[in-house]
């Protein structure tokens, strides 16, 4: 199968949806907030396709709650449900997507400075993003930035620097664009049309079409071609 590589200074991942599966997670609190939001019953179809933004930011638009201190204790609360529904009633938990694990092998020696080469940018909280990540065993990438760390979600450039952004939502690749940053798009929780609307520099189904090697130029990706 044809290949072809290209080189960067680091990689910035995505978490949910593009190292790791943690839908069963994120449909079980939403139906728990279901209880004591009614609008979110109504509305969960395009609740369940808001993916790539702060928790902060969908509690507002679906839940209405606006306080700012209150915002921040229902996002605790929520991506807490995330971590004990994923289990629940026979749910898969929350698990890496596929291809990942080679790549992070290969990655993780060059995960703290002065030598990271890459790290991970999402909209999840520090607190469960930590957690997900243990879960999955994927070990937490010392300059790793999440939303508690950034005035503005995505799709504004904030949480990410020059390098690759890899993002499985279209708010994700926005955001990378933002920063001025080449992007590789994977369709693991939008379609492909939604996902080549925003037209990532590169797409593929999932990251077992892509591997990543460091040398001493930088991270050299090669992504598989059908």
């Amino acid at each position: 199968m044809p290949s072809s590589s290209h080189i960067f200074d680091a990689v910035l991942f995505d978490m949910d949806g593009t190292l790791v599966d943690s839908t069963a997670g994120v449909v079980g609190a939403w139906e728990e907030f279901a209880q004591m939001y009614p609008n979110v019953k109504v509305q969960m179809q395009d609740i369940l396709s808001a993916h790539g933004v702060r928790t902060v930011e969908n509690l507002r638009k679906y839940c209405g709650v606006t306080d700012p201190d209150e915002l921040e204790r229902e996002a605790e609360r929520f991506e807490k449900a995330i971590v004990t529904s994923s289990v629940k009633d026979g749910r898969q938990g929350i698990v890496l997507l596929p291809g990942v694990r080679s790549i992070i092998d290969n990655l993780s020696p060059y995960a703290k400075m002065p030598n990271a080469r890459w790290t991970i940018c999402t909209s999840a909280t520090r607190s469960y993003a930590s957690a997900a990540l243990e879960i999955a065993g994927i070990e937490k990438p010392e300059t790793s930035v999440f939303a508690e760390d950034v005035e503005s979600g995505k799709p504004a450039p904030d949480p990410y620097l020059l390098g690759l952004v890899v993002e499985d939502a279209p708010a994700g690749i926005r955001s990378g664009q933002a920063a001025g940053c080449k992007t590789l798009g994977v369709i693991t929780s939008h379609s492909r049309e939604q996902m080549e609307a925003v037209s990532p520099n590169f797409l593929v189904p999932n990251l077992q079409s892509v591997t990543m090697k460091i040398t001493e130029a930088g991270v050299v990706l090669t992504i598989e071609v059908p």
